[in-house]
């Protein structure tokens, strides 16, 4: 364990931004080693809320009865005249601390050490997917408590030991050449761990901390020295923080491009996952990410990591709450052949069919209507159809009446039921806040909530017909249960079903809201239709990945504000150019990320009210 004296070593460097991380105030930029520092404010994220700001008043991603967003002319061009020759409007440009997720992956291509432990001991990240609201890795949710801290802490001790077992691996020169050695690894690793050079104050200060932890009392070793340098990279605000200056044509600035180090950042946070490699921090320091064609440019050659497809796992993972499949346990009286290696073969199921659209396809219309699916034999006999060959998993087509894309996977719609019965109010939410992006109000506080229980001779369309019967809950229900009844042809184990204790199946669904795929629908394949041809389902997607890029809601200013206004922060303009280059390219999710690395919200940041 760390001496007291190693401690108040750290503490002289880490001091202030360990107060600044623990929200003890805003953190600025320009304290000891160019890190950050402690400020009065309301902390680190101050005036990053979205909010406020976004479409309608009800909550992020628009609200129930607004479409939200904008949209591209018939004829393809943009449809608002001011996104056509305004400035520059990048929204706002939250702070943003590395996901617990990203954090652990960081570390992890830094150092080569098993971080796998990040997850499971860490106070969690609050995941705003489920609020509808945004991703894991939303500035709005990334708060550091004090326990957050003192496990970053922690965790910089064990992580730092771990990677010195290896010495000669992990500085790269030889160590026999000691404060040589160490200065050419401060000077390398830290462009990595800080995604930029270090200035001359903060390999001073890196190189002062290696020859303390070296020397009697503290250490004795080259290891020791570099051990302690390590932890202080991992507690230092440039590592935990993505931190942002941009490049001000002057002082009064309100929007900058981003530097090329910034951009290599932003880049290899949406494409990876993780930190940027040398490669790219290379083309970052020749300053070729300062133009939308060489970031284009170099995000093919991104692509061609295999991180990139963990990087759309995780955001498919995220978005449509995949990872709680593996979990489902089922009433092993209603469902007797359900076991875990079912509800594994569910998620490997929906994981697989999702990135292997986005890979090979790329198409939404493909997501939301393909007729086939991926699985193995054992789950192809659960679900009731013709297996595969082999003991793999592959592609098997499905009967199109009854299956279509992503609205109809048994794992989503298990996910989205209880464990002895469908449940039309989730999965009538899910589809609503996930796929349309309009985010349903809490219910009343002093509301008690009640599942309807089963009951032999009642369908669950009569046992759930109370909500809308009542008119406290009628004007939400009447949104959730109507999409949600339209998928009674499921049971609670996402099998299609004909009967529902002993009953005729109505599957008569209804949409309402003020989209544009309001109506009367019979079934999920149905509407599985009218979601390939939706706009609206179309914009909402695009919405999600923007969301996912840039760690926050779309700003969208009430429809009296010009939307290329460059007076107040808003992303309409980006959201409309997304739209309209989503249109051209026959709704190509993989061109969609592309076009996304060179909107305004990404190639640009806010010089005022970001949080930074």
């Amino acid at each position: 364990m760390e001496s007291l004296k190693h401690k108040r070593a750290l503490q002289r460097v880490l001091g202030p931004a360990l107060a600044c991380a623990m929200g003890v105030g805003a953190c600025t930029t320009g304290t000891v080693g160019g890190g950050l520092q402690a400020s009065s404010g309301a902390g680190a994220n101050s005036a990053t809320s979205a909010s406020g700001a976004t479409n309608g008043a009800v909550g992020p991603g628009g609200t129930v009865g607004t479409a939200g967003g904008s949209s591209a002319s018939a004829d393809g061009g943009l449809s608002t005249p001011d996104c056509v020759s305004g400035a520059p409007n990048p929204g706002l440009s939250p702070l943003r601390r590395l996901s617990l997720e990203e954090y652990a992956t960081t570390v992890n291509d830094l150092l080569g050490v098993d971080t796998s432990s990040v997850l499971s001991t860490f106070p969690p990240d609050q995941l705003l997917a489920t609020e509808g609201a945004g991703f894991s890795n939303n500035a709005d949710a990334l708060e550091v408590s004090a326990l957050l801290a003192n496990a970053y802490m922690t965790a910089a001790e064990t992580f730092a030991t771990a990677a010195v077992a290896n010495l000669p691996a992990l500085v790269g020169c030889d160590p026999s050449t000691g404060d040589a050695c160490a200065q050419q690894f401060i000077t390398t690793f830290g462009r990595r761990a800080f995604r930029r050079p270090l200035t001359a104050a903060e390999s001073t200060t890196f190189f002062n901390l290696y020859k303390t932890g070296s020397t009697a009392p503290e250490g004795s070793t080259f290891a020791d020295g570099i051990s302690l340098a390590l932890e202080a990279f991992l507690q230092s605000p440039n590592f935990l923080y993505r931190v942002e200056k941009g490049l001000p044509a002057s002082p009064n600035a309100t929007v900058a491009p981003v530097s090329s180090f910034e951009m290599a950042t932003r880049l290899s946070y949406f494409f990876w996952g993780s930190c940027p490699n040398e490669a790219l921090l290379d083309v970052a320091q020749a300053d070729q990410l300062q133009t939308p064609a060489q970031v284009k440019a170099e995000v093919q050659t991104m692509l061609t990591d295999p991180r990139a497809k963990t990087a759309v796992s995780n955001f498919h993972s995220e978005w449509l709450n995949l990872g709680a499949i593996s979990g489902l346990v089922m009433d092993p009286t209603m469902f007797p052949t359900w076991t875990p290696a079912i509800a594994t073969d569910l998620y490997n199921e929906a994981q697989t069919f999702v990135d292997t659209v986005f890979w090979s396809d790329g198409r939404s219309d493909t997501l939301f209507g393909a007729p086939y699916s991926y699985m193995n034999a054992e789950l192809a006999g659960f679900y009731g159809i013709s297996p595969p060959n082999g003991t793999a998993i592959a592609q098997v087509a499905l009967n199109p009446a009854q299956r279509a894309g992503i609205l109809t996977l048994g794992g989503i719609l298990a996910t989205n039921s209880m464990p002895n019965q469908s449940n039309p109010v989730l999965r009538g939410l899910f589809v609503r806040q996930q796929l349309l992006c309009q985010q349903m109000p809490a219910p009343p506080a002093n509301l008690v909530i009640t599942v309807p229980q089963v009951t032999p001779g009642s369908t669950t369309r009569e046992r759930f017909a109370q909500h809308e019967s009542q008119a406290l809950c009628a004007s939400c229900h009447s949104l959730m249960d109507g999409m949600g009844l339209g998928f009674e042809h499921y049971d609670a184990a996402g099998r299609w079903r004909d009967t529902d204790q002993g009953l005729p199946i109505d599957d008569s669904g209804q949409v309402a809201g003020g989209t544009d795929v309001d109506g009367p629908f019979n079934g999920g394949v149905e509407l599985a239709k009218k979601f390939v041809q939706s706009e609206d389902v179309r914009q909402c997607l695009i919405k999600q990945w923007f969301r996912y890029a840039n760690g926050r809601v779309e700003i969208i200013p009430a429809a009296s504000t010009t939307a290329g206004s460059s007076t107040q922060p808003s992303d309409s303009c980006s959201l409309e150019r997304l739209d309209q280059a989503f249109e051209t390219s026959g709704h190509d999710m993989r061109d969609l990320r592309v076009q996304i690395a060179v909107s305004d919200a990404f190639l640009y940041r806010s010089m005022q009210g970001g949080g930074q």
